[in-house]
């Protein structure tokens, strides 16, 4: 369980301070995103960065239980993949980029990700 909290703790952390800049920095996201998503060399090093976490968090947390824990597991799997995809498959993902066009998505996306971390928070700090 100590593992699980102290990866709960990251995860919440970084969600967090990430959904609060969406929602707090809109016109910021709306602008660097797509730029983002068209340097190759970031895609490049996300795509070697989600493979490491991905593999760390599925080797420390291979654990498929039915309470809150198993999300930490499949969020390993998620970034591992994601990052096999990033690299395997670089120009698929501009395709993505016309999602983050959309002027609404950035509200609800903030949303999302500020729930998401709060949720991963109140298990990491105080479950």
């Amino acid at each position: 369980m100590e593992t699980s909290q102290l990866i709960a703790k990251i995860i919440g952390c970084v969600y967090i301070a990430f959904g609060v800049g969406i929602l707090l920095n809109g016109n910021y996201y709306k602008k660097e995103i797509p730029k983002l998503l068209e340097n190759t060399s970031y895609l490049i090093f996300g795509g070697f960065l989600a493979i490491i976490f991905g593999a760390i968090i599925i080797e420390n947390h291979p654990f498929w239980v039915k309470n809150w824990t198993v999300l930490i597991t499949i969020i390993g799997w998620i970034a591992l993949i994601k990052g096999m995809l990033l690299l395997a498959f670089p120009t698929t993902i501009s395709s993505f980029k016309s999602l983050f066009s959309i002027p609404k998505i950035y509200p609800v996306l903030g949303v999302f990700i500020l729930i998401f971390g709060l949720f991963f928070t109140y298990f990491g700090f105080f479950s």
